[in-house]
């Protein structure tokens, strides 16, 4: 069977259903695309979970923390960042707190990330690509990846 006999068949059978062919094979490609498109984005968020992960535990073993391991794990990434900046880890749990603990956490994450690139003699207002609209999440991808993996010697004045 041809699909040109499958969907004059497929015609006959819908004569009076509302949706034909046409519609129907549209309907799954469009589908199709859309599932395609979430997979891609889903994908491209896995690698930039592995790259900011890895480039955190590098920057915690090279700051000697012992458990550079919690990297991996969400929220006990932030609570790491928090302690490798100098404060207490607790902090983390304003994120349970929609937007009144949000704005402070990020305050403090910012400050933290700050005193970190310091300590690994970078300077601390790379820390602020956080905050930079649309390509600053991109931005802060690369500053990390050159804390984490590009030894300095002596700190950069600006």
């Amino acid at each position: 069977m041809t699909f040109e006999q499958f969907t004059q068949q497929f015609n006959e059978v819908c004569e009076g259903c509302i949706t034909k062919s046409s519609d129907f094979f549209g309907g799954a490609i469009f589908g199709g695309l859309l599932l395609l498109g979430i997979l891609f984005i889903l994908i491209i968020i896995g690698f930039i979970y592995v790259y900011s992960s890895w480039a955190w535990m590098t920057i915690a073993k090279k700051l000697k923390y012992k458990k550079a391991w919690l990297a991996w794990i969400p929220i006990a990434n932030g609570a790491m960042i928090l302690q490798l900046g100098g404060f207490h880890w607790a902090w983390i749990f304003l994120i349970f707190l929609p937007i009144l603990g949000w704005i402070p956490l990020f305050v403090l994450i910012i400050i933290a990330t700050w005193r970190i690139f310091e300590k690994r003699k970078y300077p601390g207002w790379f820390s602020l690509s956080m905050v930079i609209p649309k390509l600053g999440g991109l931005v802060y991808l690369v500053i990390i990846g050159f804390v984490s993996w590009k030894d300095r010697k002596k700190r950069i004045k600006f």
